[in-house]
């Protein structure tokens, strides 16, 4: 009895371990790990419920390769409230809070409150169950509790389930003017907050430099700054703003100035039913505000574009397939592409050619066709791997050639380049693409990429980097993630290598060079054994995946790849 007690109390520490650096990697701050219990504090809703639904996804298969019955299982409870720092101790009504929700969860399960439910974003794919109203120790009203959980990882609900329906879409009714199929958005004027009548300046040059900067995505439009600044001062209807401009989202922010600090809010708001899709609050202290004005800016319109595209996808999924135009087949294909399973890009390729024969000018979907085509290559190595690559050089500069200010064309043709040995030219081309749109996370991730791949490892960091800061939400994040951490696989730097892989194997939608990565890292850190187990995650990821197929794939360039190869070789990789 001694002896379980121990391997309980041992097993346990190492699933508040992993627990741990999943916060971390989420962007969480860990702040007590004592006994049976652990307090972290977040920035994000999002962040808070992605790490604990990753970390319990992974504390289940760590239980299952387990011989026994002693399996810890963590109960996770989320509230949004202060967070107190007293004499080295975490409290405060939010702690307390989501300390007794957790309570009512099940083992392994997630409980969230009220507040935590609506600020959840509509993006992630989780499923919300109500448990009703509770009464909960030490507050005075009853407190709704939601649990959590990926969505269909149960399967379907048992008759006479009352699982929760999300209706935050349908509280409002809808429009009574049909609002357009391509995604249009209008920017408010953003507030000033701060009572000095001085700091207009600052607010409109915000409001007009979000413009500019959403006005370079070709995949959106925007409406000009004469139409939307007819509503400077006013606080209207956002759905009837969304219905007299003609567009399918709008933004609003304020900004708040006291002494040398300034608060930057912005919500991007769904014309139709007046739902927030994203808010973001950014906190500086003003020493140049200038370069304030800059940042900021570049956060939020790099923010934006990732987020309505993430909505369309949701939008066209919803759609018969009978009912979709082009734009809605082109968002379908997306969904497949972003997959990143090999059905899905097989899948993707058909559906980008379709878009292609019904309109011959939509450029994104010949970028697309190729983007599609060459992670095929990439990640599962198919036998006529040069006729693809050679298709996908060719929908890449048609798609250049009928939209030579649309980026996409150019980081896509960049990167078949780059697989191509053709260094110099992807380069450029990745270059290109910044100067078009410097607000594009891909632009700045395939030049990265371009570079590591020349053999200028440390010339890519700051580029990846960069593609991060602008899109750290992005659905290409796995594959940022991955990069960052091959790169510095590539320099030797194992530990810090260690991190972000791990990073990118709990991070929606792995590929199969991640958990390469991810076995070479642990091989190069001595553990053997974990290595071996993430080389069964990769071979079924890819099955029939080789040591021979890997050294043809240019990723990261021939000598990082062929450092890969040899640690993958020494996991037990095929020859």
């Amino acid at each position: 009895m001694h002896k379980d007690e121990r391997i309980a109390h041992e097993r346990m520490q190492g699933a508040f371990r992993r627990f741990s650096d999943v916060i971390s990697s989420h962007g969480g701050v860990v702040h007590e790990l004592r006994g049976d219990a652990l307090v972290a504090e977040f920035g994000r809703v999002s962040d808070a419920v992605s790490a604990t639904l990753a970390f319990q996804l992974d504390n289940r298969t760590e239980n299952e390769s387990l011989t026994d019955d002693i399996r810890p299982e963590v109960r996770v409870g989320i509230a949004l409230g202060e967070v107190v720092i007293a004499d080295n101790t975490v409290t405060g009504p939010g702690v307390v809070l989501a300390q007794r929700i957790e309570q009512l969860a099940e083992a392994g399960g997630l409980c969230i409150s009220a507040a935590i439910h609506e600020a959840v974003p509509r993006r992630l794919p989780v499923e919300f169950k109500s448990l009703g109203d509770q009464s909960v120790k030490g507050f005075d009203e009853l407190v709704r509790v939601y649990s959590v959980s990926k969505r269909n990882e149960k399967g379907a609900p048992e008759p006479g389930d009352p699982v929760y329906s999300d209706d935050r879409e349908t509280k409002s009714p809808p429009p009574t003017t049909a609002l357009p199929d391509w995604p249009s958005i209008a920017v408010l004027p953003f507030s000033n907050l701060s009572g000095d009548p001085d700091q207009e300046y600052f607010a409109d040059g915000m409001t007009e430099d979000i413009i500019t900067g959403l006005s370079r995505f070709r995949s959106l439009s925007v409406v000009a700054r004469n139409s939307t600044f007819a509503y400077k001062g006013m606080s209207p209807d956002i759905r009837k703003v969304a219905r007299d401009l003609g567009v399918r989202y709008v933004l609003e922010g304020s900004v708040r100035r006291g002494g040398e600090r300034i608060r930057i809010t912005g919500q991007l708001i769904d014309g139709e039913t007046g739902n927030h899709l994203w808010a973001e609050r950014y906190d500086r202290v003003l020493e140049d505000i200038f370069a304030v004005q800059d940042e900021v800016t570049e956060e939020i319109v790099a923010a934006i574009a990732p987020e309505i595209s993430d909505v369309e996808r949701e939008r066209a999924q919803r759609k018969p397939l009978g009912n979709l135009d082009a734009w809605g087949l082109y968002q379908r294909g997306l969904a497949a592409y972003y997959s990143s399973t090999e059905e899905g890009l097989k899948s993707a390729i058909e559906q980008f050619d379709t878009v292609n024969e019904i309109d011959p000018t939509f450029a994104p979907a010949f970028a697309m066709a190729a983007g599609a085509r060459w992670r095929y290559v990439m990640h599962f190595e198919p036998d006529d791997r040069g006729e693809h690559l050679s298709q996908a050089l060719e929908k890449a500069y048609k798609a250049i050639g009928l939209d030579p200010r649309d980026p996409i064309g150019l980081y896509h043709a960049g990167h078949v380049h780059s697989m191509l040995g053709q260094h110099d030219v992807a380069i450029s081309k990745s270059e290109e693409a910044i100067a078009l749109n410097p607000n594009d996370a891909f632009s700045r991730y395939f030049l990265g990429s371009a570079l590591h791949a020349a053999g200028r490892s440390e010339d890519a960091i700051p580029h990846i980097d960069h593609a991060m800061r602008l899109s750290p939400r992005d659905v290409w994040l796995t594959g940022m993630l991955t990069s960052r951490a091959f790169v510095l696989f590539d320099l030797e730097r194992y530990d810090e290598a260690f991190g972000w892989a791990q990073r990118a194997r709990l991070s929606p939608n792995p590929r199969s060079m991640t958990f390469a990565i991810w076995t070479a890292v642990l091989m190069k850190l001595g553990r053997q054994e974990e290595a071996r187990a993430a080389l069964k995650d990769l071979l079924a990821h890819a099955p029939g995946m080789s040591c021979a197929k890997y050294r043809e794939n240019p990723f990261g360039g021939p000598e990082a790849m062929g450092r890969l190869v040899d640690t993958l070789r020494e996991a037990g990789l095929p020859e």
